[in-house]
Formats: structure tokens, sequence, C-alpha cells
């Protein structure tokens, strides 16, 4: 656990659950809402990918209170140069709440983030930047990829 005198970091468990799903809400509330269904899945994912290490939560708390959040889905994938031991991750709804912004709480997360993923033995973390984070993401030493990232929508 990371901690200063008002920051606490650290690993969320399988009690973390509904905080987690509010994160996760909060963070998609711009891309559109989420059925019960939707809601329904995330505690389904939450509760056996957090207890099978597949998925890896950081929380920062302030005097208590949940101030941002990383995940990490973690895959294995055929090892290549890029990924030796061929285990990834994909870090997603890096978030920091509004009012506390600017006090460094998603250098920290993410700081604790990367330490998690080496204990877990990824060799890779891959993401996809937002303009406001992406000078944050090189400053940890994230780099841009030579590789155009695409999707296909089933």
């Amino acid at each position: 656990m990371y901690m200063n005198d008002k920051t606490i970091v650290r690993r969320a468990t399988a009690a973390d659950t509904s905080a987690l799903i509010r994160l996760r809400l909060d963070y998609l509330t711009e891309q559109g809402e989420l059925s019960p269904a939707d809601v329904q899945q995330l505690r389904q994912y939450f509760a056996k990918h957090i207890a099978q290490g597949a998925c890896i939560a950081v929380l920062a708390e302030v005097k208590g209170e949940v101030a941002g959040v990383a995940l990490l889905a973690i895959s294995e994938k055929p090892a290549n140069p890029a990924f030796i031991t061929g285990v990834t991750g994909t870090l997603l709804n890096v978030l920091t709440y509004p009012a506390h912004r600017g006090q460094g709480i998603a250098t920290q997360v993410l700081t604790r983030m990367m330490d998690e993923a080496r204990a877990a033995g990824v060799s890779r973390i891959d993401l996809s930047a937002t303009a406001a984070g992406k000078t944050l993401y090189k400053k940890l030493g994230f780099d841009e990829s030579a590789h155009t990232t695409m999707g296909l929508q089933l």
C-alpha cells in the first residue's frame, strides 16, 4: 500500500466490487448509459476476474473516499519480442475525480499498477490514451506504438 499524509493507494479486492462498478459507470458516463444487464455483467466480471487475478484494480482513497482508479485486464498470448512472458495487460478506466485532480493521484495509481503488473508477470501494458492522459503516460515510460489501433465491433 502506498500512502502519504492524506492519500492511500491500494490494490482493490472483491469487497470493492460496488465501488469499482460505480467508478466504471462514472468513467463511461460520457459514452452513454449502461443497462441493468450491463451493470450485472460488471458485477460478475469483477467478482470473477479480480479473484482469479485476471483483473487488477488499484484505488486511491483520500480521507476514506475513493478519489481515483485504474483497471488492468490481464491476458496471455503466444510470446513474442514485444511481450516475452506472453502475459500482457490492457490498461482501462484510469479516472481521477475532478475534486482530486492535479494532486498526483493518477501518477500514484499508475505507479502502483505498474508494480502490481510486474509482480503478476506482465511484460507489456497497452492502452488507448486520451489527449488529456497522453503526457502522463509518456512521463511514466509509455511509448506510442508504430502500429495503428484498429477494432471491429461485433
